[in-house]
């Protein structure tokens, strides 16, 4: 296994939407398995392959303490919504910097898994929360992009000070 690169904001392909994954083969299976061991060491709890400069619709997650309950999202589709939660934010690719998000509390999920076999998953809370991140990432979006323009602001002159 690789440690990645993780881009960091204000890094313009950040904003870059993802590619769908076509074919799940051992390529797309190194990339996953690189991706964890990234975003462990790193101490994340998800990841984009966006994040990691690779275009392809690629999350993983793990919210377990112990970091043993991989989640594996190839294609994510969030299909239903339910409720409105807030919730502190990080992101990997901005580091330091974190801030109250409006998400959908529950989540229903369609997705392919490492093998390439179709998935739902019903998310509440934190795992809601990581999966509506890292979708967010998929398509371009930051969590700070979810923010008031004046927050918005706010962060990206703290950023800009400390390049």
């Amino acid at each position: 296994m690789s440690i990645l690169k993780i881009l960091y904001y204000p890094n313009k392909k950040l904003k870059k939407k993802a590619n769908l994954v076509y074919k799940i083969d051992r390529n797309i299976n190194k990339i996953i398995n690189d991706m964890f061991e990234t975003m462990y060491l790193a101490n994340g709890i998800g990841l984009a392959a966006t994040q990691v400069n690779i275009n392809k619709c690629i999350v993983v997650i793990d919210i377990s303490k112990k970091r043993n309950q991989q989640l594996i999202l190839i294609n994510p589709k969030i299909i239903k919504k339910f409720g409105k939660i807030i919730m502190e934010e990080s992101c990997l690719s901005i580091p330091n910097i974190s801030a109250p998000v409006i998400r959908s509390e529950k989540i229903i999920l369609q997705s392919l898994d490492y093998y390439g076999k179709q998935f739902e998953l019903h998310a509440e809370s934190l795992l809601s929360v990581c999966i509506q991140h890292e979708i967010d990432h998929l398509n371009g979006l930051l969590f700070i992009d979810r923010l008031s323009l004046s927050k918005k602001n706010y962060i990206k002159n703290i950023i800009a000070r400390n390049l």
